[in-house]
């Protein structure tokens, strides 16, 4: 079977129903895999007895696929009387899977600040709150920024997951353009092209963003 350029001009809008969706699921996960990559590093860095055992819930989110997680809350919580919504469960999954990876980047960016600087601050009478949000913070955000910004392309191109549980998200669209038409070269290269735009986009904004706070860094 040809490869059929009009046909592929044809069923762009029909992929483009599921971009909303894939926007909506990348950035919700990427702000859930950052609040719960911070909550993780927070436990690794409190009380002894509850590091290790916070390290190995890391290392154990890190180790499994994200599909494995995916299913799991999809398809095996239900045998057990929870049932999630798919676009729940999509956001959850991701945001949990890559909460173990951001963790190691809060983990980085808060160890390349030198302790000397929270120790003076704490010195000079800043509470320990105060210490976080205004010696360290700007810090550390600087330090992790870039990192961030790669994960947060690295959520966007794992959306098409969520197409086993049935989100409508863009790689869906496309395999329902497929299975009404019995043409998959079409709809897998537009959904391809439509994600290599999207991360295109996406790379530009952290780039500024980047930027932004190397600007801020100097200046200051």
């Amino acid at each position: 079977m040809d490869f059929d350029f009009a046909f592929a001009l044809k069923i762009i809008p029909r992929v483009l129903e599921g971009a909303g969706n894939t926007i909506l699921v990348a950035v919700l996960s990427f702000f859930g895999a950052t609040l719960l990559g911070f909550f993780w590093e927070m436990l690794r860095r409190s009380h002894k007895l509850v590091r290790p055992v916070t390290q190995f819930a890391i290392d154990a989110i890190r180790s499994t696929p994200a599909l494995v997680q995916i299913y799991f809350l999809f398809f095996v919580l239900p045998y057990y009387g929870i049932v999630l919504p798919a676009l729940f469960v999509g956001v959850f999954g991701l945001s949990f899977y890559y909460s173990g990876y951001i963790s190691e980047v809060f983990k980085a960016g808060i160890d390349a600040i030198p302790a000397g600087q929270s120790e003076a601050a704490l010195s000079l009478g800043l509470g320990r709150l105060d210490t976080m949000l205004f010696v360290v913070a700007p810090q550390m955000l600087r330090n992790i920024a870039a990192p961030l910004g790669s994960y947060s392309i690295g959520i966007l191109k794992s959306t098409p997951l969520l197409a086993v549980i049935a989100v409508p998200e863009m790689l869906g669209s496309a395999l329902d353009v497929a299975s009404d038409t019995y043409r998959y070269a079409e709809p897998m290269f537009v959904a391809g092209i439509l994600f290599l735009i999207l991360a295109l986009i996406a790379a530009f904004l952290v780039a500024a963003l980047e930027r932004r706070l190397g600007v801020l860094s100097t200046s200051h």
